[in-house]
């Protein structure tokens, strides 16, 4: 076999369609694209279209809430890739081990919004750990290692008393009876409002 002999498998190869070659060719005139019209001009891309009725994507309410884009992005972190780190002699664990100090050793590009520090692996190093979050596992391991975790991220503030709906099911249970629905909750409130007015 040679260089020029080395081809691909037979119909992986096709030639391309050949558009306004004539009327001949089936593709001539206005090439596939119908007649005048906005569909007919380059550029045109209308994903969704249902031939002009209301499209899914509008026909269905809008709900809930996305964090996306305020969420806080973190680097995940195995404790086996640190103990590879320390291994190696890129990482020292005689200061606390934090972002700056992992970005500086190679086990991530760029800081972000700080670490989550995983218990993927074996960990066997004391040392201390500044990071964003850590899981419960990693946490474990680390303190069996004879070192600490800190975690900087703030903890969250539950409400002194409940909201919404939640508090209507409290109240409910205060009073000792099962918490009540909507239609439950209207059907009172409607049935007040006539005794008001009587």
């Amino acid at each position: 076999m040679k260089l020029h002999e080395i081809a691909d498998n037979p119909g992986s190869r096709k030639p391309r369609t050949r558009i306004g070659r004539g009327i001949g060719s089936g593709k001539g005139k206005t090439g596939g694209r119908g007649g005048k019209g906005q569909t007919a001009r380059t550029g045109y891309r209308n994903k969704g279209f249902e031939g002009g009725q209301m499209p899914l994507h509008r026909r269905l309410p809008k709900r809930g809430f996305r964090n996306t884009p305020f969420a806080v992005k973190l680097n995940e972190i195995n404790l086996g890739d640190v103990q590879e780190a320390i291994d190696a002699g890129t990482l020292k664990t005689d200061a606390a081990i934090d972002v700056a100090a992992m970005v500086k050793a190679g086990l991530m590009r760029r800081a972000k919004g700080g670490v989550k520090l995983l218990g993927g692996g074996e960990f066997k190093a004391k040392a201390q750990f500044s990071v964003w979050r850590a899981s419960q596992s990693a946490i474990a391991a680390v303190e069996k290692a004879g070192g600490s975790v800190t975690v900087l991220a703030p903890k969250k503030e539950e409400d002194a008393e409940p909201r919404g709906k939640n508090k209507r099911a409290a109240l409910d249970a205060a009073k000792g009876g099962k918490p009540k629905g909507k239609t439950e909750a209207k059907s009172e409130v409607k049935a007040e409002a006539g005794k008001a007015d009587e």
